[in-house]
């Protein structure tokens, strides 16, 4: 129990620092750059969504070792954990909390699992408030929401606001 404590430690500090600094990088490359509000975003969703599967590999990393460390515990259910890859599957679908259920964990990897699904809830959580934040800081303090409607032919011109 205690090697699962500390290997869980382990993979969710890495997480945390990997997010912390990958958005870290974000918010300070996106205002060195002139590039459009737009492309700010689009940039931003990226590195995310690079930041997510570096997580992911990384809890992948965590059941390949239990893989080959069967103390720690084993997979059961319908398709088989064979080699990284499979672990790279169990990690998407846990992280995303999609989880299928055609791979059970069983024994003390349980708590990785877990702890995977509540970080990847977390994460995912911190960038959607990460990039909600750059597109108002973007987009709210250059133009407001309906001159980028209008721009984009969305909405009709309509009396100026009182």
């Amino acid at each position: 129990m205690l090697m699962m404590f500390a290997l869980n430690l382990t993979l969710v500090a890495l997480c945390v620092a990997v997010h912390y600094e990958l958005l870290y990088r974000l918010g300070t490359v996106v205002k060195s750059v002139r590039v459009g509000p737009r492309q700010e975003v689009v940039f931003g969703v990226m590195l995310a969504l690079a930041a997510h599967t570096i997580e992911i590999y990384i809890f992948a990393g965590g059941y390949y070792y239990v893989l080959h460390n069967p103390e720690l515990g084993s997979f059961l259910g319908e398709s088989k954990m064979e080699d990284f890859f499979d672990c790279v599957y169990l990690s998407f679908v846990t992280y995303s909390t999609l989880g299928f259920g055609d791979i059970v964990p069983e024994g003390w990897v349980r708590f990785m699992v877990g702890m995977e699904a509540v970080t990847g809830l977390v994460q995912i959580a911190w960038t959607a408030s990460f990039l909600y934040f750059q597109m108002e800081t973007s987009w709210g303090h250059s133009r407001g929401p309906s001159e980028d409607a209008l721009e984009d032919g969305l909405e009709e011109p309509g009396p100026p606001a009182s």
